[in-house]
């Protein structure tokens, strides 16, 4: 499904507002996103600002494509908002999960959540499963167990395993002055993902990562981070906020498209194994009045 025309048919439908704090009052925005001109962008799901935001209801669809495929559909559709102060754009997304998978670990999974844009505004975009060969995309990706470690959880066997009695762990031994040469060694002999440059592996400072892909299996980090986000749970699930700069070449008054995923830890979701979007219309609206 590369052309607008197929992609304009998926998201065409009935639309519901979920919401949760001050942007109850907000309306449907019908079969687009629209990024309202706000002076001031939101950093939490819950500021105000995010009132005068219509609410977009993303109609999600199983990854059944390519390998791993998702074949039994977790999360049906995500509540999207947005805002633009001409040099940024400010996504929400809210969608309903009854779990919180935030703990990395073997056979572990962590909720997620991400938002995609085409890197170049046309009227025939890429295909939306993560573009086409010399047709990128950007993604920008939250993943709640980075939030956790962001918001303080330390990366330790106490944390991530609270029933867990230690007696030895290599990354705690006080035989090894910490930052020492032989610290890090032994930090990347028990982390081999580490060690190997596995840019999903550990704890992150930032609960987001900037990637680029041109296709499935093709998906790496961008050059530079642009991008920021803060997840919190609701009452139903989550809500998550995604900050980046306004893709290249878009102005005010303009559309391009944007895509939405997410993933549920309790569905042991990881990977390509997702619910995802088809595109999405998304109008850059004008100068505030």
């Amino acid at each position: 499904m590369t052309h607008m025309r197929c992609a304009a048919a998926v998201v065409l439908g009935t639309l519901t507002l979920v919401a949760s704090g001050p942007a109850r009052a907000a309306a449907p925005s019908g079969a687009e996103v629209v990024a309202v001109r706000s002076a001031k962008l939101p950093t939490a799901p819950d500021d105000a600002e995010w009132g005068v935001a219509p609410v977009h209801t993303a109609q999600l669809l199983l990854q059944d494509m390519v390998e791993p495929r998702l074949m039994e559909a977790s999360t049906p559709k995500v509540d999207v908002r947005a805002l633009t102060d001409g040099s940024r754009i400010v996504f929400r997304l809210e969608w309903a999960d009854a779990t919180t998978n935030d703990l990395p670990g073997i056979a572990r999974y962590t909720d997620a959540c991400a938002v995609q844009l085409p890197v170049s505004t046309g009227p025939d975009v890429p295909a939306p499963q993560m573009g086409e060969p010399a047709r990128p995309v950007e993604i920008t990706y939250w993943r709640a167990s980075w939030q956790a470690a962001a918001d303080g959880r330390p990366d330790t066997i106490k944390a991530l395993y609270p029933g867990a009695a230690v007696d030895h762990y290599p990354f705690e031994a006080a035989s090894l002055p910490p930052g020492s040469e032989a610290q890090r060694e032994m930090a990347q002999r028990y982390a081999p993902a580490r060690a190997l440059g596995n840019e999903m592996a550990g704890p992150k400072g930032r609960a987001v990562q900037d990637l680029i892909a041109e296709g499935p299996g093709t998906l790496r980090p961008a050059a530079e981070a642009r991008s920021e986000g803060r997840g919190v749970r609701t009452d139903t699930g989550w809500a998550v906020v995604l900050s980046r700069p306004l893709p290249k070449g878009v102005r005010a008054g303009q559309r391009t498209q944007v895509a939405v995923a997410v993933w549920q830890g309790a569905q042991e979701e990881a990977g390509a194994r997702k619910m995802r979007s088809a595109w999405v219309p998304l109008l850059i609206e004008g100068a505030a009045q």
